[in-house]
């Protein structure tokens, strides 16, 4: 047996991860967040008095210390993963999967999304060194959240044989499920149980974007952008975004719920796989 890995060579078929399987998939989403939680562990270890733990954005070493250095540890692992294994490529190249003109309504809502809550941020109440490390978190986020589930879970979905219908949902459950980890900050289990239900809606969303767009680039900095104006617009790291008032910050709340209605609704539409890129 070969593979055929990102420079084009054929090489023989050797690695735990050529034979892609959805449990596998799952392995991958476990072990980055052990590691993830492992790293965070450590920063706050050396670093923890650093951070305000009732309020992780009130300071910009909080949130250096508390949210970005470990995400970004975790994005450059996960770089390094995904190199390892030879899916550089295939992960950032051109998708091999095409879209529908219906799944431009996903990009479309989470950016609408993106808008309102920038419109709805005070931007009186934040500091010119939080709003640049908010920022720089979205972008670790972005590419750290994307490439482990619409890049590497994605490839191996469809690696294994699955249709896209199954691609889509059990890629945007993983994306929800790794918000569950909150509960361990503290967070609100009612809380918990809304993210993952919006994380699930927005999971799909960013899948559509990567099918209509042909990149999963185009994810990831839809990606970037959303975190920082949700945390900027609420005031904090995960709060219910359905609970804002105000006229931009309700429609940013209607757009959410939209979403997750819209995710619900595109899983009987979607269609298509590997072998048929101009499917539904």
């Amino acid at each position: 047996m070969t593979q055929r890995v990102d420079d084009g060579r054929v090489t023989p078929r050797s690695g735990f991860f050529d034979r892609p399987t959805t449990g596998k998939a799952a392995l991958v989403i476990v072990a980055y967040l052990a590691y993830y939680l492992l790293v965070s562990l450590a920063i706050g270890a050396v670093f923890g008095d650093e951070v305000d733990k009732g309020d992780v954005l009130a300071t910009g070493a909080g949130i250096f210390f508390g949210l970005v250095l470990p995400i970004a540890i975790g994005a450059v692992t996960l770089l390094g993963f995904t190199a390892s294994i030879g899916r550089l490529r295939s992960v950032f190249g051109r998708q091999t999967v095409a879209g529908r003109p219906w799944m431009w309504i996903g990009p479309a809502l989470a950016i609408t999304a993106v808008v309102a809550h920038s419109a709805a941020i005070d931007w009186s109440d934040w500091g010119p060194e939080q709003i640049l490390l908010i920022a720089l978190l979205g972008v670790f986020v972005g590419l750290a959240e994307e490439l482990a589930t619409r890049g590497l879970v994605v490839q191996m979905l469809r690696g294994a044989g699955h249709p896209e219908r199954f691609v889509m949902v059990v890629s945007s459950l993983m994306f929800a499920l790794m918000h569950v980890t909150n509960v361990l900050s503290g967070m609100k289990v009612s809380t918990v149980l809304l993210t993952v239900v919006y994380t699930f809606g927005f999971g799909v969303c960013m899948y559509l974007t990567m099918r209509v767009t042909g990149t999963i680039w185009a994810a990831i900095v839809l990606h970037a952008l959303t975190d920082p104006t949700t945390f900027l617009a609420s005031g904090g790291v995960d709060e219910a975004v359905t609970g804002q008032t105000g006229g931009w910050s309700a429609l940013a709340a209607a757009v959410t719920i939209l979403m997750i209605v819209f995710s619900l609704v595109a899983v009987f539409l979607v269609r298509g796989n590997r072998r048929a890129p101009v499917g539904g």
